[in-house]
């Protein structure tokens, strides 16, 4: 039975009040002065306080400083007379949970009761309800023929109800995972269809990572606007969902979508994105900046270079400014003269943190340990870019007269399924793509193959003949040593392969307000 304080000085004439909220399942306990209710809340708990505003003695902005520093997490109401500006502002100075204008009659303190106390609950049931009801609906939807518009929409759908359904039953999370999951492999089945005919012609396929720049940076440059470019490495459209709300109060935004090509890997995806082409043709043009681009360990050295001639290409003629945010040092130092950064016709950022987050959640029992699941690694992500340089960054950006596209290269899958692959000593590493010779899978189905490279406008380097791509959420492991490599890479977070996670991806325009 939830218990509720109510201090009011003509507590007496409340009795009709507490008469109908006890009939409601509620325990209440009167006080009629400060002092009293700075006692009771000493001596036993309380699930929410209703808090007169002007008694004698101790009034009501005094009682709620004393009962803040004894319990700062307690929902406090304030009930005044007053509608005066300068009392709501002192009470909401005191984090009050809100306030109620006299005079207040039971229904009202029974909603603001429930919204407070049980709004979490209210909320996961509501959610659940429309989930159950929408499940046959959007299952039907999921399929091999559905169109890569569509998929965009499911994906959108599905995040969305992945955050919402976070604090559910078990049971009902499960059936969403399984959702999920089926269409994870309805997706796979889709891009086993579709993937190749995009290599091949332009038509009647989504934006792809080599267009990024040219249909969402050039339109701006070629106005004379100011471009701030940022690509998140590494970020899920759940994450830009939880950055959004922060960046809603300093600029109108307006998100869009794109796919990532495969390997939905930092070499492949980003190196596309700053050259605007495919990276067979990066490596045929450019073969000195692919040489070096094609290893993961190289963090696409190349990127700034690739940038300028895909300018020169475009017929840009600017200087711009490029820099990769690495770490906390480096984020400081650009966030302090960002204003500097907005002068300039065309500012590029890559900013490495949620990617290493990713990966230091694979090698550290400490992060696993705060972020045992998906939901849990949106709080770490939301709890860093609260207090991040590139938040700073952005609200610097706020005062500018410059517009922000805001990206990322790929995203992420939490991988939970291993499958068995084979391939030579000069077979690539990798845990979600692997290139080489003559690679095999135990299980095709868990794998979408690319017979020859030059058809997916992937390099055919040195011995290279195929690609392999894990789909879903499988990894690569190989029988070798097979259960110690099964048990580590279980339930981390890759990229690289070919989900939803990792290829439908946010891009965002932003303008200050």
């Amino acid at each position: 039975m939830p218990k509720i304080l109510w201090a009011d000085d003509e507590i007496d004439h409340l009795q009709s009040h507490i008469i109908f909220l006890e009939k409601k399942g509620f325990e209440i306990t009167p006080v009629a002065n400060g002092d009293d209710a700075v006692s009771m809340i000493a001596s036993e708990p309380f699930d929410i306080v209703y808090l007169d505003e002007q008694m004698p003695g101790m009034g009501g902005i005094e009682t709620l400083e004393k009962i803040k520093s004894m319990q700062p997490s307690l929902p406090v109401v304030m009930i005044t007379k007053s509608e005066e500006e300068s009392i709501m502002e002192d009470a909401i100075g005191g984090k009050i949970s809100d306030y109620l204008i006299k005079p207040v009659n039971p229904n009202q303190i029974l909603l603001t009761t429930k919204r407070l106390l049980e709004r979490s609950r209210i909320q996961s049931e509501k959610s659940a309800q429309t989930y159950l009801k929408q499940f046959n609906e959007l299952s039907s939807r999921i399929h091999p023929g559905t169109h890569w518009k569509e998929w965009i929409d499911i994906y959108k759908e599905l995040t969305n109800w992945q955050i919402d359904l976070g604090d559910s039953d078990e049971g009902l999370v499960q059936v969403f995972d399984d959702q999920f999951q089926q269409a994870n492999k309805e997706f796979g089945r889709f891009l086993d269809k579709e993937y190749l005919n995009w290599m091949k012609s332009d038509e009647a396929r989504p934006m792809l990572s080599p267009d990024v720049f040219q249909q969402y940076v050039d339109p701006h440059l070629e106005k004379g606007e100011h471009v701030m470019f940022f690509i998140i490495d590494c970020m899920r459209y759940d994450q830009w969902l939880i950055f959004e709300p922060f960046l809603s109060n300093y600029f109108s935004i307006d998100t869009d979508f794109y796919y990532s090509i495969l390997p939905t890997a930092t070499p492949y995806s980003r190196n596309a994105i700053f050259s605007g082409l495919y990276p067979a043709d990066i490596e045929r043009m450019y073969p000195e900046l692919w040489q070096q681009g094609q290893d993961e360990s190289s963090l696409n050295r190349h990127e700034e270079e690739l940038l300028k001639r895909q300018l020169e290409r475009h017929g840009i003629d600017i200087n711009f400014k490029y820099e990769k945010i690495l770490n906390a040092e480096v984020g400081k130092r650009i966030a302090d003269k960002i204003g500097s950064y907005a002068q300039s016709k065309l500012g590029a950022f890559v900013f490495n943190f949620v990617d290493t987050l990713v990966h230091s959640r694979s090698d550290s029992a400490v992060i696993k340990e705060l972020a045992p699941d998906i939901s849990a690694f949106r709080s770490v992500t939301e709890a860093w870019f609260q207090h991040s340089s590139l938040l700073q960054m952005f609200k610097g950006l706020a005062k500018e007269d410059v517009t922000l596209v805001i990206t990322t290269d790929h995203g992420s899958v939490r991988s939970l399924r291993d499958t068995k692959v084979y391939g030579d000593k000069d077979t690539a590493t990798n845990l979600r793509y692997k290139y080489g010779r003559n690679l095999k899978a135990d299980e095709p189905e868990t794998v979408l193959f690319m017979d020859d490279p030059e058809e997916y406008r992937l390099p055919k380097v040195g011995s290279i003949n195929n690609y392999m791509i894990a789909r879903e959420d499988y990894y690569f492991v190989y029988p070798t040593n097979y259960h110690k490599y099964q048990n580590r890479y279980r339930d981390t977070f890759q990229h690289g392969g070919a989900s939803m996670e990792e290829m439908i991806l946010p891009i965002a325009t932003l303008r200050p307000k």
